[in-house]
């Protein structure tokens, strides 16, 4: 099945996500687990997740003998990548740059990190313009451009 770009994991789906991009492939019991001692499921919860994430399409399921291997329909990054774009999308493009201020100032980074963001900037500002649009309706956003 693939992914309906409209579909959205939820923050429980990407913990069980989390475990099968790091394995590469697991079961659910390999899930279970992971998870164990970071979230106190039942077994049964686990699988309920499990089962939503292949129906989303974000897993794919292997029968082998009376279990299933599961393997990531979606790599870790474009998930990232997407969550990302759906939270741009859903807010002011004027605001743009200072949720992304207040999340970098939130964020733990590394010197290395820090340099990468820094060549971002540097490569943005050379395109950057005077003024953001506003790209709400009337009356969904406040900055005053309606």
């Amino acid at each position: 099945m693939a992914i309906e770009e409209k579909v959205e994991m939820t923050a429980s789906e990407r913990e069980i996500m989390r475990v099968v991009w790091t394995l590469g492939e697991a079961t659910s019991k390999d899930i279970v687990d992971v998870l164990e001692a970071k979230k106190e499921w039942k077994p049964a919860t686990a699988k309920t997740f499990i089962g939503r994430l292949v129906k989303k399409g974000f897993l794919l399921a292997e029968p082998e003998g009376n279990k299933y291997i599961y393997s990531a329909a979606i790599s870790e990054e474009d998930s990232v990548k997407t969550a990302a774009h759906r939270l741009f999308d859903q807010i002011c493009h004027k605001q743009a740059g200072k949720t992304i201020a207040d999340m970098l100032a939130e964020a733990p980074l590394s010197h290395q990190d820090v340099e990468l963001i820094q060549q971002v900037l540097d490569e943005k500002k050379k395109h950057a313009v005077d003024e953001v649009a506003c790209n709400c309706v009337p009356g969904q956003c406040k900055c005053s451009t309606h």
